[in-house]
């Protein structure tokens, strides 16, 4: 993880495979290892062409998380081929209140980041976990 202050990441439970996680403590320096680490994921799957798009996504709900939520943050990305191979895409914090999407006005500082994930992702969704809930998004892989 060279690069990474050992304080950000509680916790890197799998990057085996087609499937890698972490764990995130609610701290805002958690927005930038996010996405640090999901980019190198991306990069070391050869996935170059959603390295932006994701990154962004995932600093978007993971920030969404440190605004509503005060304990871990998990991030998992799965790579899955197939018919329409894509890229899976999870961020889960243990406050159970399902996030909606929002219309935010021109002035709003906030409350745009389920409208960017709604149009940039190929699906989208939201699901109540044992404790808290998990935000997904759902990408093409070309």
């Amino acid at each position: 993880m060279g690069g990474f202050l050992a304080w950000e990441v509680i916790g890197v439970l799998d990057t085996e495979g087609d499937r890698a996680e972490w764990t995130f403590p609610a701290d805002p320096g958690s927005v930038r290892s996010a996405r640090a680490v999901v980019r190198g994921q991306l990069r070391a799957w050869g996935l170059d062409a959603l390295v932006d798009v994701t990154a962004l996504l995932v600093s978007e709900l993971v920030t969404n998380s440190l605004r509503h939520a005060s304990g871990p943050i998990g991030v998992r990305l799965v790579r899955y081929s197939g018919t329409a191979p894509g890229l899976l895409v999870e961020v889960s914090d243990p406050l159970p209140d399902l996030p909606r999407e929002r219309i935010a006005a021109l002035d709003d500082e906030g409350g745009r980041g389920l409208q960017l994930v709604a149009s940039s992702a190929r699906r989208w969704g939201t699901r109540p976990g044992v404790s808290g809930k998990t935000v997904w998004f759902e990408l093409a892989i070309p």
